[in-house]
């Protein structure tokens, strides 16, 4: 199992954060390479597409856990991505927030996915960390 853990910082309100992290919408404006869509509560179902054009992979999930303003637990049922994810928005201050990011993968591939997953957890994370920067952005747009 790989584990990533991934926390930001947020000039915006918890509410807020979680309004847009919750909005499957729009995450296509600040998740990079993904179009998501699905529900809001235990037992509904989330489908994201993470690619570029036709090229990619369909991540299906459940939410098993949600908690709202605070955190959203998901299990991974795609055929690419297995296991499960999470994020929680914790208040820090006025107006500001911390999102910690979380997601526990049973790697593809067998032995060559563990002997990959330390060369492509550097790009996930990279990736994940871009999106956040982004989400932010994309928060003080819309305000």
């Amino acid at each position: 199992m790989a584990e990533l853990v991934i926390s930001r910082d947020i000039a915006a309100p918890q509410q807020q954060v979680w309004d847009v992290l919750v909005d499957w919408d729009v995450h296509d404006r600040w998740m990079l390479g993904t179009k998501a869509t699905g529900g809001h509560g235990v037992g509904e179902p989330i489908r994201a597409f993470t690619g570029i054009g036709r090229v990619g992979f369909l991540d299906t999930m459940t939410i098993t856990v949600w908690e709202p303003p605070r955190r959203a637990v998901v299990r991974h049922t795609g055929r690419v991505v297995r296991g499960s994810g999470a994020f929680e928005v914790q208040e820090t201050g006025p107006g500001r927030s911390r999102i910690v990011w979380s997601e526990w993968i049973d790697l593809p591939f067998g032995a060559l996915g563990r002997l990959g997953w330390p060369v492509a957890k550097l790009g996930v994370r990279a990736g994940v960390l871009f999106s956040l920067w982004r989400l932010e952005r994309y928060l003080h747009r819309a305000a």
